[in-house]
């Protein structure tokens, strides 16, 4: 944030003043006060005239003062900073011919209120001339107080009815000031004068050499000092460059407007601004000493629908959300400023949905745009409350709104006085941001949204402050809008679970995009800091294809660098997901071994130093006694024979030393490794633990030594959070403990927390209940979990087969699986086919124990797979199947791969149905690299696939590498991306692989049930009317020759938008319906076409030569639009069923249809159902059906036909039906 210096008109903070000033005044030995008021930037005269670039008119303050008119110039004498002598009392501004300034030609509209100017200059003690500016008369030592032009002096009469109060401290503030010696003794307030019209001023010449005056001589005269003239003269709210080198989103868009400061009172005005520090501290930290202002990228945010079409019965959220295609999502992309702000000048959001899957940087959005309000950047609320989910782990019910806010939420500050700060968030909810993280998936908020009982909602309502209610109360009531309903909520969680309820509820559903190519460069280079370094990182990575793709996450980028920075160059960098968190675990496992060695070390070696230390002594005292007394009979051989066998002996104690240490630390080590390998299986379980409860909170029914936490604390794997239990202080009292304040946050995705705080950290969990272990990283987590089921002794066979996916029966019909069991068994099947050397120091098996199991569970596993029909697979299970068998073919580091990885690649190739298709399946950018793998493993099996990926969200540079295969026979996308496509090979001059994906491409038949489908298909038929990809291109012409294959074969076409969206697209429709001109089927059901759209049809209707079914049913179509269809519909020679099921046609309407019945030769069905024909109507087309020997069936029943007229119809002629 770029901060803005202080306005130097704003008056300092003179401390809380009385009622009545004339103690300050009246008291010579309290100088304290008009020293700094003298001293303030608004009374001092000497930097004021450098501010100004006019000489002002000034104005006694005092109130029977003559106005007098004299020239004044401004003198180049330098200013005396020294203080001002206070002039005597009876030498302060009351004599009434003291000379006055000439007044300034006051502005248009400006108030008519007596201004004084700050003019009068100060004479030096070493005897300087008098400034011209200097009254005549007044001795130097003498003071007249002048203020500057912003501040006005209103008059208060001396009479009981009047009262000088004090108020509270206001910006600018309003002080009541009484002057002595003056005949009535009035009162003067200081409050603000309208600012005058700003207007560029030319810097002024100087007196000499006619030099331009320096820039503060010529500023802009200074304006009011009210919030709305303060706030436009300063400079814009600008935070740091993020890493992407763009400016914040605090500068974007205007700031909206803010209460006035008399809606706030002061000590609430201290603890936001308490709350705005505290968080600027607290947020900053990513771990692994990252911070926000220092490594942060901007992620991008694209904003999702729902669908509601109300035929979906499947309530999970991946269903009912609209998946968007790459160009699409790329014109949906959000600032973050915008997050709160409602589309096209709406109303505000005020009920958001953050949605991303583990690693995407939810939380560190969130600490982001805690970290934007407390530098100003969000204005629009006054108040910001974190509150998380692992609070619902206090259950009981000693809570209120007040605590939960003040207390519970995180990143909050001791506050003052609680009571005050409560008020004013029930006086403007609308001012309140409430954030809720730490929700896991969507079905935990479901919970939540469960009704509330009356008794419940009318005890909150009545007094919210009453502490009898638990966390979840509390959170149920602001989700359901029972407690300020007026707030505006951001909920985090990732796109999992049923949220039928919360999706009624949102307003604005926004979704994390994850990094692109180009902001993983700026995360590497945030990261590593060293060039070197950082070019051999990047360049490493861009080498490994499947890491570069599993970057996208910035959770598994935080990964994929740490492996970066430890690993040396000439090591080989994992291939899979499996090996990534395997060398991630081992990096931090080897940290944390050789901290503990290098301690122990530094003890062994002090405890060493400090026991030889004496022995040295005694034996050095020793040899000079026993050569005190043995000196005269020895001599100097005996003395040279004697040092040598010392020097043998003290050199064959050492090498026995050495070998006793040697052997020690051998012992050590391996000691070491035992307790290490049990510690991982206990961790492992608790994993597999977390998972199976879809937890990251390590369970509270399984006791966790001392030992356990430390080693999850120094490895990174735990962290601790503090619940906020403590009770608010009240005014008066302050709690010690800003330290847990500060310890309550926990960390990235990533999970990396602050270094290894190791003993400490555990022992202040251990001391306190309210710490409660999490797992650090959702993907360790997950990995330890697998790591259980794939390594444990105590996982059977049959346990094992059970946790394995697809399974048959009931079981396996469910609704998808968790993101976390899905890595789980992502990686529990990766890790049987791992590289076995690698994995010793994650087992304490014996080498024959561990060969014999590991082989009995990859027999398992390849069984399970085998036996699979894969024909009956759903699209989100042959993904899943796609990443199995890549995990297991593709962890060993050296590339190689086993016999039983690579049967089951193959298996899996040669069994996928022929029409692959991934619709409806949300596509990652690492969910491409597995399915490319398997379809080119089929190529080489001369396997040939038509895949379908419409829907799926797949990015532009994926769907280039899988249709681009020689294996693909005919594709299926979004049209808006391969157009995007084609435009980007065209510009590489990729011709042949241009022409390839052009004619593999296929749209038939199209489903519109969305309104970009018409724009996407409007565009392609554009391309296939004008044979070329853009006005401009000229090398696609060839290819274009004939146009758009997939728009001459697309035979069938139905819009689905219903009767909302439907006319919006409508217009679009009429245009690129005379294209298509082998379509046979249009369905437009349901579109509310109207009469209007009839005829506009009708103009279409002309090109469609080929049509052989056309269905407008329930489209409002009256008599005028019917008889403009009829006389096209008997030019369609090939139309043979017509449904106008549904609409309001009557007796006119049906006389029109059956005069072209017998011109309509094609024809066999006519579907005239529910309109509003009469029997007149309907003896018209019965009579006009004898002449139509070629219909088969004619429905027109509805209840304005008399049953016996229609009953009669039928007997004369079968082919009437009822239903």
């Amino acid at each position: 944030m770029q901060h803005v210096d202080q306005d130097p008109f704003i008056s300092p903070d003179l401390g809380v003043l009385p009622d009545d000033l004339s103690e300050y005044l009246n008291n010579d030995e309290d100088n304290f006060f008009w020293d700094d008021f003298f001293d303030s930037s608004l009374l001092n005269c000497e930097e004021i005239i450098t501010c100004t670039d006019l000489p002002m008119a000034t104005e006694l303050l005092c109130p029977d003062s003559q106005q007098q008119g004299e020239k004044n110039e401004i003198t180049g004498e330098t200013n005396n900073r020294r203080k001002r002598p206070r002039a005597p009392r009876s030498q302060r501004c009351t004599d009434e011919n003291t000379p006055s300034r000439p007044k300034r030609q006051r502005a248009a509209g400006r108030s008519k209120t007596k201004v004084a100017e700050p003019t009068v200059t100060q004479s030096t003690d070493t005897g300087s001339e008098r400034s011209l500016a200097e009254p005549v008369g007044l001795s130097p030592t003498q003071q007249i107080l002048h203020l500057h032009p912003s501040i006005q002096f209103i008059t208060i009469p001396d009479s009981p009815g009047y009262q000088v109060v004090q108020t509270l401290r206001l910006s600018p503030p309003v002080i009541g000031l009484p002057l002595p010696n003056t005949p009535a003794t009035p009162r003067f307030i200081l409050v603000p004068a309208a600012s005058p019209p700003f207007q560029r001023q030319v810097p002024p010449l100087s007196p000499i050499g006619g030099a331009v005056a320096p820039v503060q001589m010529s500023s802009s005269p200074p304006g009011s000092l009210s919030d709305t003239a303060s706030k436009a003269m300063s400079h814009p709210c600008a935070s740091p460059l993020s890493p992407s080198n763009e400016m914040s989103t605090c500068k974007e868009s205007p700031v909206p407007p803010s209460p006035t400061d008399l809606d706030i009172p002061l000590i609430v005005k201290d603890y936001i601004q308490e709350a705005k520090a505290h968080m600027r501290q607290t947020c900053q930290d990513m771990g692994s000493d990252l911070s926000l202002t220092s490594h942060y990228v901007n992620v991008r945010l694209s904003q999702r629908e729902i669908l509601r079409s109300g035929k979906n019965t499947n309530k999970d959220l991946d269903k009912e959300l609209v998946i968007m295609g790459d160009t699409d999502r790329q014109n949906s992309v959000l600032g973050q400023s915008h997050i709160f702000k409602g589309s096209n000048g709406d109303k505000p959001r005020r009920y958001i949905m953050l949605l991303g899957n583990a690693g995407m940087g939810k939380t560190t959005l969130i600490r982001k745009l805690c970290l934007d309000w407390s530098r100003d950047c969000i204005p629009q609320f006054d108040f910001v409350f974190s509150l998380d989910g692992k609070a619902l782990s206090l259950t009981e019910p000693n809570n209120s709104l007040q605590t939960l806010l003040l207390n519970l939420s995180s990143f909050a500050p001791t506050c003052m006085d609680p009571d005050a700060v409560y008020a004013q968030i029930l006086a403007a909810p609308k001012r309140v941001l409430i954030v809720f993280d730490g929700f896991g998936e969507l079905r935990d908020y479901e919970i939540l949204l469960q009704t509330l009982e009356k008794d419940l909602i009318s005890s909150l309502q009545k007094d919210s402050k009453a502490q009898t209610y638990t966390v979840k109360q509390l959170y149920s009531a602001i989700l359901q809008r029972v407690l300020l309903p007026g707030c505006t909520l951001l909920l985090s969680t990732r796109p999992r679970g049923t949220a039928s309820q919360l999706l009624r509820r949102t307003d604005s559903l926004l979704e994390i995009c994850g990094f692109t190519p180009a902001d993983i460069e700026i995360y590497l280079s945030q990261y590593f800091t060293d060039p070197g370094l950082r070019a051999s990182a990047l360049d490493r990575l861009k080498n490994c294809s499947y890491l570069h793709l599993l970057c996208w996450n910035p959770g598994l980028c935080r990964l994929v660098c740490l492996v970066l920075e430890q690993c040396k160059g000439l090591e080989v960098l994992p291939r899979t997901l499996t090996g990534l968190c395997h060398q991630a675990l081992r990096l931090k496992m080897e940290k944390d071994s050789r901290s503990a060695h290098s301690q122990a070390e530094a003890q062994s070696e002090i405890s060493v130093q400090s026991a030889e230390k004496p022995q040295t002594q005694i034996s050095s005292s020793s040899q000079v006694t026993r050569g005190n007394k043995n000196a005269p009979t020895k001599s100097r051989a005996q003395a040279r024979t004697r040092s040598q066998r010392a020097r043998g002996s003290k050199r064959h104690e050492k090498e026995e030393d050495d070998i006793d240490g040697e052997g020690m630390r051998s012992v050590v080590g391996e000691v070491d490794r035992t307790e290490e390998r049990e510690l991982l299986s206990q961790l492992s379980s608790l994993a597999w633990d977390g998972v199976k409860a879809n937890s990251s909170i390590l369970p509270t029914g399984r006791t966790v030594s001392a030992k356990l936490k430390a080693f999850g604390h120094r490895t990174g794997l735990f962290f601790s959070y503090h619940l906020r239990t403590r009770q608010v202080v009240s005014s008066g009292e302050r709690e010690g403990g800003g330290r847990e304040d500060r310890e309550e946050m926990g960390t990235g995705e990533d999970g990396e927390k602050r270094g290894n705080k190791g003993k400490t950290d555990t022992e202040n969990a251990d001391a306190s209940d309210d710490h409660i272990l999490l797992w650090a990283n959702p993907f360790l987590q997950s990995y330890l979990a697998g790591l259980h089921l794939s390594l444990s002794r105590t996982v059977t066979d049959r346990a094992f087969l059970q946790t394995l996916p697809f399974q048959s029966g009931q079981k396996g019909r469910r609704r998808p699986q968790r993101e976390e069991l899905e890595l789980t068994q992502r990686f529990a099947v990766g890790l049987l086919f791992h590289n076995r050397t690698e994995l010793q120091r994650l087992h304490s098996y014996t080498e024959t124990a561990f060969r014999d199991m590991v082989a009995a569970k990859q027999a398992l596993v390849t069984n399970h797979l085998e036996v699979l029909s894969h024909g009956e697979l759903n699209p989100a299970q042959v993904l899943e199947a796609c990443h199995y068998v890549y995990e297991a073919s593709s962890t060993h580091g050296d590339g190689s791969r086993n016999s039983g990885s690579t049967r089951l690649v193959a298996h899996l190739a040669a069994n996928l149905p022929e029409v692959l298709t991934f619709r409806g399946v949300p596509l990652k950018p690492s969910d491409v690299f597995p399915v490319q793998n398997v379809l080119e493993r089929g190529g080489t099996k001369g396997k040939r696939f038509c895949l379908d990926l419409e829907d799926s969200g797949i990015q532009i540079s994926g769907l280039r590498s899988l249709v681009g295969l020689n294996n693909i026979n005919t594709y299926r996308a979004c049209i808006a991306d391969v157009i995007t496509l084609w435009e980007q090979l065209e510009q590489s001059d990729e011709e042949g692989l241009l022409q390839g994906m052009v004619s593999k491409f296929k749209i038939h038949p199209l489903k519109a049930t969305q309104a970009c489908h018409i724009e996407h298909l409007a565009k392609l038929v554009n391309i296939h009317t004008h044979k070329k990809l853009s006005d401009s291109s000229s090398q696609s012409d060839s290819i274009l020759a004939e146009g758009v294959p997939a728009v001459k074969e697309l035979h069938k076409l139905e819009l689905e938008l219903g009767p909302e969206k439907g006319p919006l697209v409508l217009p679009k429709l009429w245009e690129l319906l005379p294209g298509l001109h082998n379509l046979q089927h249009l369905d437009l059901e349901n579109s509310k076409i109207g009469d209007e759209g009839a005829e506009k049809l009708t103009d279409a209707l002309v090109s469609l030569g080929s049509l052989e079914i056309l269905n407008l049913s329930q489209n409002c179509i009256g008599d005028k639009g019917v008889t403009k269809l009829a006389t096209t519909l008997r030019a369609l020679p090939k139309l043979h069923c017509l449904s106008l099921y549904s609409n309001v046609i009557s007796d006119e309407g049906a006389e029109s249809l059956a005069d072209v019945l017998p011109h309509m030769a094609s024809l066999t069905n006519l579907d005239v159902k529910y309109n509003k024909l009469t029997d007149v109507g309907a003896q018209s087309l019965g009579a006009s059906l004898k002449n139509c020997k070629k219909m088969k069936t004619l429905r027109m029943w509805n209840q304005c036909i008399p049953y016996g007229v229609f009953e009669r119809l039928q007997q004369q002629d079968n082919r009437i039906l009822l239903q």
